[in-house]
């Protein structure tokens, strides 16, 4: 482990003296300074862990070095010394950003108490930024590409206003990436970031996914349980795949968003929550409206700020960035050394077409990184790229092309692919009911008509 160096700031010759023999005997580094002047020098050329600082010293007094401190070191920990007629001063001082303080006389075990937890609270902190870092690391935005500027652009005048943004774009182009590049440069960035997939919760459970439910609300519910919306409260909810929610609760969130209030299922309490809603969604929400599908006054609630996040195919001069980023970032997480994408595996990258976008390229990164032992990548160690195709319900049964195991979909993605075309042409044969194509597919009716909606079929 590093050694930790504690910087001790006291204009008493005998104080600075008494405080590095205690320290010193415990294993720290310890760095003494007689003034405010000094201190902030020996802070500004080499690297401290915690200091201890008195608050009377004659020129610039410990309060307003407290104040240098944590502009130019705002995460050191500092502990104040005080002497009996600056308790004031001290507690004073820690609503200033110290992180504990000492009264005098001085005793070895307090002296030794202090220094420690300050460390240990100094390093957890370093640790969750790094963690932090590691994090948004997986979320960060990409490319130098004029289609990446100009969402940038947009992004820098969204943000820091509480204006609603919905964000609209094929599956797999990053759409959650915006959404937490908003939050990130908001005046929210220090509250919470919650994510709600409206395509991956049943409808019977949204509602009080986003609401919260209380006790004995329905068969389960035994105990009060936050929703999502309060959850979010000073922060961002994230609605990803808003098209896919029902009109019923569709009603309530575009009161939630009117009002700023609402209440938990089963319950009559009413919450109000300061809350910024992003919305995201892969459909067409004005056709939905026409449809009756969606609801226009939440289509118009949510609409205010369109930002279109474009396919990988439109950005290509993004691909060896986005490419290099993902080699980075699973080196890292897995321990490889980076590998290195060759110019001739490049240019296969650039020229195919990605039906699944920056998602399906970070598989095929991904699986590369795991299963090419060189530290290059050449075209020889790609696999064979062929374009996705899907046909629509009405074409032939025997034009389904499945996706090859390089399109880099997951096996869920390609099941679900599958299953859409199935249904499609199980209901163009039998005209439509339902309840018959329910019988030759094998399912339950009810079962039929979520898939149906699902996979947003049309006759």
């Amino acid at each position: 482990m590093t050694e930790q160096t504690v910087l001790v700031v006291d204009d008493e010759r005998n104080i600075r003296r008494s405080l590095k023999m205690i320290l010193s005997g415990e294993g720290y580094s310890v760095i003494c300074a007689s003034a405010g002047e000094e201190a902030l020098e020996i802070l500004r050329q080499q690297p401290v862990h915690t200091a201890l600082l008195d608050i009377v010293m004659p020129g610039m007094n410990g309060i307003d070095v407290l104040q240098n401190m944590r502009k130019t070191k705002p995460n050191l920990p500092v502990i104040m010394i005080s002497g009996h007629g600056t308790i004031q001063d001290a507690v004073w001082a820690i609503k200033l950003g110290a992180y504990d303080f000492l009264e005098k006389p001085l005793s070895r075990e307090k002296v030794l108490l202090r220094v420690s937890h300050a460390l240990e609270t100094s390093t957890l902190a370093e640790e969750n930024r790094n963690l932090r870092q590691k994090i948004e690391g997986r979320y960060e935005m990409v490319g130098q590409s004029q289609a990446m500027q100009a969402i940038l652009e947009q992004i820098e005048k969204v943000a820091p206003t509480n204006g609603r943004v919905l964000i609209l774009g094929e599956s797999g182009t990053g759409k959650e990436l915006i959404a937490r590049h908003i939050h990130r440069q908001s005046q929210r960035h220090r509250g919470p970031f919650i994510k709600v997939n409206c395509a991956a919760i049943p409808e019977e459970l949204i509602e009080s996914e986003l609401f919260g439910s209380d006790r004995g609300a329905f068969t389960g519910a035994v105990k009060t349980r936050d929703g999502k919306f309060l959850q979010a409260d000073g922060g961002t909810l994230f609605l990803d795949e808003i098209g896919d929610m029902s009109l019923n609760v569709q009603a309530k969130v575009l009161r939630a968003l009117e009002q700023g209030e609402f209440e938990r299922v089963g319950g009559s309490e009413t919450i109000r929550v300061d809350v910024r809603v992003i919305a995201a969604t892969n459909k067409d929400l004005q056709k939905r409206v026409e449809q009756g599908r969606f609801r226009e006054d939440l289509f118009f609630r949510l609409n205010v700020i369109p930002i279109v996040s474009p396919p990988l195919r439109d950005r290509r001069e993004d691909i060896p960035l986005l490419t290099a980023h993902c080699l980075d970032l699973y080196a890292e997480e897995n321990g490889f050394r980076p590998k290195e994408i060759a110019p001739d595996a490049m240019e296969v990258l650039r020229r195919y077409d990605w039906p699944g976008n920056i998602r399906e390229l970070k598989n095929l990164v991904e699986r590369l990184s795991i299963m090419v032992s060189a530290d290059v990548i050449g075209a020889g160690n790609l696999p064979t790229l062929s374009s996705l195709h899907i046909p629509r319900a009405s074409e032939e049964a025997d034009s389904l092309a499945l996706p090859n195991l390089s399109s880099g979909k997951t096996l869920r993605e390609v099941r679900e692919a599958v299953e859409r075309v199935v249904i499609g042409e199980a209901l163009e044969k039998n005209g439509w009911n339902v309840t018959q194509a329910a019988k030759v597919l094998g399912i339950e009716r009810t079962n039929l008509h979520k898939k149906i909606k699902a996979y947003d079929l049309e006759r």
